[in-house]
């Protein structure tokens, strides 16, 4: 493998690593602050619906990318009522937003575009674009620094380059703000952080919101950014993967970073390199595209005994009378 091909695998495990990193940090928020949330997938979906369908009937990807945030908060503000208002079970909650997505998106879509349940392909400004960095072309000819530079660096649409501006982000909301305090004492500890006069629902339901704008970017991202429409199921269980991730990072943002990275590896290697030949035998391709899902698997089994969640995580919080 020479470097040109190394350097075009880890731009690809980028673009497939963005939406794994958005939902991660998505589920983040909301597990930290005791809501547990599988209903990632169906927000992405949904985001990734409505952001196609609004950016091809109005031509502007900007207006289709404030859509799927819109969409992705509206199921954020069902799961928030179900699990926190009227404390409901939360993994019941996200199952039934996962459905809801699921079947809503391919029912509106065939209704809307008549297409099989499929929005037509997105063009021009409907499209986010790669963003071109200073001097990437001036560069692109020194030895090393100038593919880095030109090739995994620059040429990335403005989501990819937001998406790791909010590792950082997340890092210091969490870990340098009296919110971020607040919201991981209600994941640890709601019945001190309600003595202390603070608004245990208030902060839950923030985090759950903030979880929704993630996710709808997302969803976006995947339908105007690294794909050019909608399709049915296209998150293909990356709201699944961003759990496991999430799990494997022990809940902590850098952690979620290099996770979500390893898994968009995967994915990158599994698409370039198919039907590999070792020796006389011949590896499926069926066989690289399942290595995601496969260790998704192995971190679920392997690390959820090991990784300590938020002590409150999944439990209404009741007030004391």
């Amino acid at each position: 493998m020479d470097f040109l091909t190394i350097i075009q695998v880890l731009d690809s495990t980028i673009r497939l690593a963005t939406p794994l990193l958005l939902a991660c940090l998505a589920g983040l928020f909301s597990e930290r602050a005791g809501i547990f949330d599988i209903g990632l997938e169906g927000k992405m979906l949904a985001a990734a619906f409505f952001s196609a369908a609004i950016a091809y009937a109005t031509g502007s990807v900007w207006m289709g990318l404030l859509a799927g945030i819109a969409s992705s908060m509206i199921l954020s503000v069902i799961h928030g009522l179900a699990s926190i208002t009227f404390r409901g079970n939360q993994l019941i909650s996200g199952v039934a937003i996962n459905f809801l997505a699921a079947g809503m998106t391919v029912l509106v879509a065939q209704d809307w575009f008549k297409q099989g349940g499929r929005t037509p392909s997105l063009e021009g400004d409907a499209r986010f674009n790669p963003i071109e960095l200073p001097l990437a072309d001036s560069l692109s000819g020194v030895p090393i620094f100038g593919p880095i530079y030109a090739e995994l660096i620059s040429g990335h649409s403005i989501l990819v380059y937001l998406a790791f501006a909010c590792v950082p982000a997340t890092w210091w909301i969490l870990y340098r703000t009296r919110f971020g305090l607040r919201l991981r004492a209600v994941g640890e500890n709601p019945a001190a952080v309600d003595t202390a006069g603070v608004s245990v629902v208030g902060l839950r339901y923030a985090a759950v919101m903030i979880c929704g704008v993630l996710c709808g970017i997302a969803g976006a991202y995947l339908a105007t950014a690294l794909q050019a429409g909608f399709v049915k199921d296209m998150t293909a269980g990356r709201g699944f993967i961003a759990l496991a991730a999430l799990i494997f990072a022990k809940w902590r943002p850098w952690y979620a970073l290099s996770t979500t990275l390893l898994f968009g590896l995967l994915q990158a290697v599994a698409l370039r390199y198919q039907n590999i030949e070792i020796g006389n035998f011949v590896i499926p391709v069926q066989v690289m595209d399942v290595l995601p899902y496969i260790l998704t698997v192995v971190i679920l089994a392997g690390f959820v005994g090991r990784a300590i969640p938020p002590r409150a995580g999944g439990e209404p919080y009741v007030k004391e009378r």
